[in-house]
C-alpha cells in the first residue's frame, strides 16, 4: 500500500527556493523539491496544472475537469488531492465542489529551483504572498 506523505506547507515550499545549480542541496530541501516535482511526475497532473491556470479567472471546478480529462471524479479528485498536498495548487469548497487555483507562488519557487545561479528568476522576493 502506498504511503501518504503530509502535505507541503507553502512555508516549506519557499524555504527550499534555493538553486539546485548553486551548489548542493541540502537533505530537508532536496526531499521537498523531490516531492513537489514528483506531483508533476504524472501526465494527467500537469493537464490538470495547466487546465487550471488556463482557465477563466484562474480558476476551475472539479465538475469542469472531468469531462476534458476524459476521467472519473474520484480519480481527478485523487490527482487533485497529490497536487494540493505538493503546494501546486489549493482549493476551495462551495457547496459540493471544489474549485482550485494554481498557488500563485509554487510556479516561480519552482522555476527559481531550477534557474541558473544568479539568475534574477531565483528565489524572488516579490512574490504575491512575500514569500522568498
Amino acid at each position: 500500500m502506498p504511503t501518504t506523505l503530509p502535505a507541503i506547507r507553502p512555508d516549506e515550499l519557499a524555504a527550499c527556493c534555493v538553486p539546485v545549480t548553486g551548489g548542493l542541496v541540502n537533505d530537508e530541501n532536496a526531499e521537498t523539491l523531490a516531492r513537489v516535482f514528483k506531483a508533476l511526475g504524472d501526465p494527467t497532473r500537469v493537464k490538470l496544472l495547466s487546465m487550471i491556470a488556463a482557465a477563466p479567472e484562474g480558476e476551475a471546478c472539479i465538475c469542469e475537469m472531468t469531462g476534458p480529462i476524459g476521467l472519473g471524479q474520484p480519480t481527478v479528485s485523487h490527482h487533485m488531492r497529490i497536487l494540493v498536498d505538493a503546494g501546486l495548487t489549493r482549493g476551495e469548497r462551495r457547496g459540493k465542489w471544489i474549485y482550485y487555483r494554481v498557488a500563485p507562488d509554487a510556479l516561480q519557487l519552482l522555476a527559481g529551483a531550477l534557474a541558473p545561479a544568479g539568475d534574477p528568476v531565483a528565489c524572488r522576493s516579490d512574490l504575491p504572498d512575500g514569500t522568498e
